[in-house]
């Protein structure tokens, strides 16, 4: 049976993490899935960890090269193989809520001309998350409001203001995946927000008022101290992009129509 949903999770040395990322995909419910794993990790490590789950509709591969921490070349080993018309990008320390699945093949059934569905994201972890369930819910208040304004509202959002999601939070279909050429190898973060921002510009979004990922905080290079010039220079890297794809005429609205939405914001 053709599967529903590819699920690619990108690992690297994450074994217990891993399978209980694999574990909240297999709890889905009404839906069929397969699920992608691949190995970042030159050794192979989680070769072993996923072995029992080799005839549950998971396959293993191993990436041909290290990708030195760069996500985005793993993902794109990934999906290129899938065989599902809807795709989950899935970190392989988060999880799946309960009935996400479901809900969102739904939304896709119900919107064919949209690219991406996302939701509300959900932290947990063993570390003080008080900072980032704060952001995270004023995310999906700005969410809520922009979606008013269709695809321009989103894009506007991802492009330049914070993000309104991560990488595992949405979800895209294949065709969608495959138009933008899928993750930019460009931003040496925020590859995440560059991908969903342009699927977003170009196929719009659905919101779903409800959690779309369990998303663990820990150590993370977007919790180092000097992360602020990485971001910058990643978003230097998404705008560029942006401008040569779209023109300056284009580019400059979008960024006037962000502020706008600031002010928006500030305003309630």
């Amino acid at each position: 049976m053709i599967p529903q949903i590819s699920v690619i999770i990108p690992t690297f040395r994450r074994p217990e993490h891993l399978v209980e990322a694999i574990e909240s995909v297999l709890a889905q419910t009404g839906v069929a899935c397969e699920i992608r794993v691949v190995d970042d990790c030159p050794q192979g490590s989680a070769e072993n960890v996923v072995a029992p789950y080799l005839d549950r509709g998971l396959t293993y591969q191993r990436s041909p090269a290290p990708s030195g921490g760069r996500p985005a070349l793993v993902r794109n080993l990934g999906w290129r193989g899938a065989q599902a018309e809807i795709i989950h990008f899935l970190d392989d320390d988060d999880l799946v809520p309960d009935g996400y699945y479901a809900e969102a093949l739904k939304a896709f059934a119900e919107r064919p001309e949209i690219g991406v569905v996302f939701g509300k994201i959900e932290p947990f972890g063993d570390t003080e998350i008080s900072g980032e369930r704060a952001y995270f819910d004023r995310a999906f208040r700005r969410a809520k409001k922009y979606q008013r304004m269709g695809k321009l509202g989103f894009s506007a959002a991802m492009f330049f203001q914070e993000t309104l999601l991560v990488c595992s939070a949405a979800m895209t279909r294949k065709r969608c995946v495959a138009e933008i050429d899928g993750f930019s190898n460009g931003p040496v973060i925020a590859e995440d927000v560059d991908f969903y921002a342009r699927a977003i510009r170009k196929f719009g979004a659905v919101l779903l008022d409800r959690t779309s990922i369990h998303y663990r905080i820990g150590p993370s290079l977007m919790r180092l101290p000097d992360r602020q010039p990485l971001i910058e220079q990643s978003y230097r890297d998404i705008h560029s992009r942006y401008r040569a794809e779209h023109g300056a005429v284009d580019f400059y609205a979008m960024k006037t129509f962000a502020k706008l939405l600031n002010k928006i914001d500030d305003l309630n």
